[in-house]
C-alpha cells in the first residue's frame, strides 16, 4: 500500500541502511543490503556497536545458526545500548530475529540520536534543536532559504547548496543557481557533498523534491553529517570568533581607555587654563569694567562649568565602565598613566574650587571698593559744591559799605556762577556712576544733585534780588525830590507788581500799580506812556517807574488832590469800602494792594472800611 507512512518508512529503511553501511565499510565490514535480513542473526548489530562504542562486546556467535545464538548475539547488542544510557522502548532480540521493521526503525532512529545528533549542541542548544539552529545560523545570508524544520525547508536543495557555499563557496556558485530547479540543485549539492566533502549520500533526489512530506528522521540523519564534516571547520571557525572577540574586546577596552586618557588631558588643561587665564585678568577701577568681568564669570558658572561637571562625572563612568569591562573577562584591572587617575581628577577640581572661589571674592571686593569710592567721590564733590553755595550766601548776607561797593561786590559774586553750573554737572556726572553702580545709600553726605540744583537755584535768585535791591537803592537815593515815604511808597507798590520779580513791569502791572496809586489814565494814554517808557529805559524799570511818578507828582499829584479823588470814590464818606474800589472800575491788582496798604475796620454789618484821610496822612507825611 502506497501510503505517506509506508513512503516514510521505505525512506528510512533506505536512509538508516546507507548510514549504517557507512560505518561497517569505513571499518572494513561488508554492507548491508536490508535492515531486516542482515540484523536478524545479531553480527551486523554487534559490529555496529563495537564500532560506535569504540570497544569490543567479547565474544559472540560469528556465524549462528541457531535461533538461540541468534538471540544471545542480539541481545548482547542490545543490552551494551542499554548500557550507554540509551533507552530502548518496546523492543526484544526476537523483535529484530523475526524481522519487525518498525522496531527496528525505531532503534536505529534512538542510535542515531545518541550517537550522531545527541553531540550536536548549538550556542546552548543540543540535539534537534541545536542541528536546526545550526543551520538557520549558517543559512541566514541566503534570502531564498528558510530552514524552520528537517522536512519541507529541504524540498528544493537550495538549503544544501546553502550550507556547502557557506563553508566551501569553492565548490559551487550559489549565486549562478537556477533557484527554479529543484531537481538540478538538490542533485547537485548531493553530488558536491559526496565528491568533495565526503559525505554519504543517504538520500535520494525523490525523496528530498518528490515528497508530499519529506521525511524528518531522514533528513535529520542526512543533515547531521553535514554538521559533522564541517564541524572541523566549524571548530576553527569558532577559534578564529574566540580570537576574533578577545580582540574586539581588547580593542573596544583600548579605544575606551584611549577616549578616557584624551578626554582627561583635555580636561585637566582646559582647568588649568581657565585658572591662569582668572590669575592673568586685572581690574581698570571702573564699575563697567568689574561687572563685565562678574557677568563673564557668572556665565562661566552658568555654561562652561556645567559642562565640566556632566564631563567630569562622563570620565569617571568610563573609567568604571573600563574596569568592568575588564572585571568580568577576569583581565588585568586599568592602571592610568601618571596624573591620569581619578584621584588626580579630584585633585585638579577642588584646586578649580579654591580659584574659583578667591575668583568670585576678587570680584566681589572690586565691586565694593568701586562702590565705596563712588560714594566718597560724590560726597565730596557734593560738599565742596554745597560749601561753595553756603560762602556765597553768607557774602550775599554779610554785604554792606557804599551800594557802588556792594554792586561791584555782587556782580562779582554773579561770575562765579558759570564755574558753579560746570560744577553742579560734574557732581551730576558722579549721581550717574553712582547710579549706574547700584549705589543707593551714601553715609558721607546728606546732599542728592536735586538738592543742590535746588540751592543753586536759590541762590542765583538771592543774587538777582541782591543786585535789583541795590540798583533800585542807587534810583531811590539819586531821587532827592520825592520825601523817604514817597520813596518807600513807591517801591513797594513796584515790588507788589513785580510779580515775577524781573525788576521790570509789564503794561498791565504798570497800569494796576499807577491805579493803586491813585493814577488813572485812559487806556489810550497809558499804552503812549507805557510804549514811551519802553523806548527811553528799555523796558519799565524801577528806575523808569520812579522816574515816572515823579514826573507825575511833580505836575498834578499832591494829598489834597489825592484826597479830593478818594472823597470822589467814597461819595463823600470818610470812608472808602472794596465796593466803592470796584465801582470806581479800579484794576483787580490796585484794590488788593489797597486793601493791603489802608488802614482798616469792620462796620456793623462786618465789611472793612478803609481809613484813605489817615492812609494819605501817613504816606504823605
Amino acid at each position: 500500500m502506497n501510503t505517506p507512512e509506508s513512503r516514510s518508512r521505505d525512506t528510512q529503511e533506505r536512509t538508516f541502511c546507507k548510514w549504517l553501511n557507512t560505518k561497517l565499510e569505513a571499518n572494513g565490514y561488508p554492507s548491508m543490503s536490508s535492515l531486516v535480513k542482515d540484523l536478524s542473526d545479531g553480527v551486523r548489530l554487534i559490529q555496529l556497536m563495537e564500532i560506535m562504542g569504540d570497544t569490543s562486546l567479547g565474544r559472540y556467535n560469528k556465524n549462528p545458526r541457531m535461533r538461540v545464538q541468534k538471540a544471545e548475539n542480539v541481545n548482547k547488542a542490545l543490552e551494551f545500548i542499554t548500557s550507554r544510557g540509551v533507552k530502548l522502548t518496546n523492543i526484544g532480540p526476537e523483535d529484530i530475529i523475526d524481522g519487525n521493521l518498525k522496531l527496528i526503525l525505531g532503534m536505529i532512529w534512538t542510535l542515531i540520536l545518541r550517537f550522531t545528533i545527541a553531540d550536536i549542541s548549538e550556542e546552548g542548544l543540543s540535539a534537534k534543536e541545536g542541528l536546526l539552529l545550526w543551520c538557520q545560523r549558517k543559512t541566514e545570508p541566503y534570502k531564498e532559504v528558510n530552514v524552520q524544520d528537517f522536512s519541507h525547508s529541504w524540498s528544493d536543495g537550495l538549503a544544501l547548496c546553502a550550507l556547502i557555499h557557506c563553508h566551501r563557496p569553492d565548490l559551487l556558485d550559489y549565486d549562478r543557481l537556477d533557484k527554479g530547479d529543484r531537481h538540478g540543485n538538490t542533485r547537485l549539492a548531493f553530488q558536491v557533498a559526496a565528491e568533495h566533502l565526503n559525505i554519504p549520500q543517504l538520500l535520494e533526489v525523490e525523496d528530498l523534491c518528490d515528497s508530499a512530506h519529506p521525511d524528518e528522521r531522514s533528513v535529520m540523519t542526512y543533515i547531521a553529517s553535514f554538521f559533522h564534516a564541517f564541524s572541523t571547520m566549524d571548530q576553527a571557525e569558532t577559534v578564529s570568533r574566540r580570537v576574533e572577540k578577545f580582540a574586539e574586546l581588547m580593542q573596544s577596552v583600548w579605544i575606551i581607555r584611549n577616549d578616557y586618557e584624551r578626554r582627561v588631558r583635555l580636561f585637566l588643561t582646559a582647568l588649568t587654563d581657565m585658572q591662569d587665564q582668572w590669575s592673568s585678568q586685572v581690574f581698570t577701577g571702573t564699575y563697567t569694567d568689574a561687572k563685565e568681568q562678574s557677568a563673564v564669570f557668572t556665565t562661566y558658572k552658568q555654561t562652561t562649568k556645567r559642562t565640566w561637571v556632566t564631563e567630569r562625572q562622563d570620565l569617571a563612568t568610563l573609567f568604571g565602565n573600563v574596569q568592568t569591562k575588564l572585571k568580568t573577562y577576569s583581565l588585568r584591572e586599568y592602571v592610568p598613566p601618571s596624573g591620569l587617575a581619578l584621584s588626580d581628577l579630584d585633585v585638579a577640581w577642588q584646586a578649580l574650587l579654591e580659584k574659583e572661589a578667591e575668583r568670585s571674592r576678587k570680584i566681589n571686593a572690586q565691586i565694593r571698593q568701586i562702590k565705596e569710592s563712588l560714594r566718597k567721590k560724590f560726597a565730596k564733590l557734593a560738599n565742596d559744591f554745597e560749601q561753595k553755595l553756603h560762602d556765597i550766601s553768607s557774602e550775599l548776607s554779610a554785604m554792606e559799605g557804599p551800594l557802588e561797593e556792594q554792586q561791584q561786590q555782587v556782580q562779582e559774586i554773579q561770575t562765579r556762577i558759570p564755574a558753579l553750573s560746570d560744577a553742579l554737572s560734574t557732581v551730576a556726572q558722579a549721581e550717574v556712576e553712582c547710579n549706574a553702580a547700584n549705589v543707593e545709600e551714601n553715609d558721607y553726605t546728606i546732599f542728592t544733585c536735586q538738592d543742590l540744583e535746588f540751592e543753586l537755584e536759590l541762590v542765583m535768585h538771592s543774587i538777582t534780588k541782591k543786585i535789583t535791591f541795590i540798583d533800585n537803592q542807587i534810583v531811590s537815593r539819586n531821587m532827592t525830590n520825592l520825601t523817604p515815604a514817597q520813596l518807600e511808597e513807591f517801591e513797594s507798590t513796584f515790588r507788589y507788581f513785580d510779580k515775577d520779580e524781573t525788576n521790570t513791569l509789564n503794561s498791565a502791572e504798570m497800569i494796576a500799580a499807577l491805579a493803586s496809586l491813585g493814577i488813572v489814565y485812559s487806556e489810550e494814554d497809558m499804552d503812549l506812556i507805557y510804549d514811551q517808557l519802553v523806548a527811553d529805559y528799555g523796558a519799565v524799570t524801577f528806575e523808569a517807574f520812579i522816574n515816572l511818578l515823579v514826573d507825575i507828582t511833580e505836575d498834578q499829584t499832591s494829598p489834597d488832590q489825592l484826597r479830593e479823588a478818594f472823597r470822589g470814590i467814597a461819595k463823600d464818606k470818610p470812608f472808602v469800602t472794596e465796593l466803592d474800589l470796584r465801582i470806581a472800575h479800579l484794576p483787580a491788582a490796585s484794590i488788593d494792594y489797597l486793601r493791603e496798604a489802608m488802614p482798616s475796620a469792620p462796620n456793623e454789618a462786618g465789611e472793612a472800611e478803609y481809613d484813605y484821610e489817615r492812609f494819605i496822612d501817613e504816606v504823605f507825611t
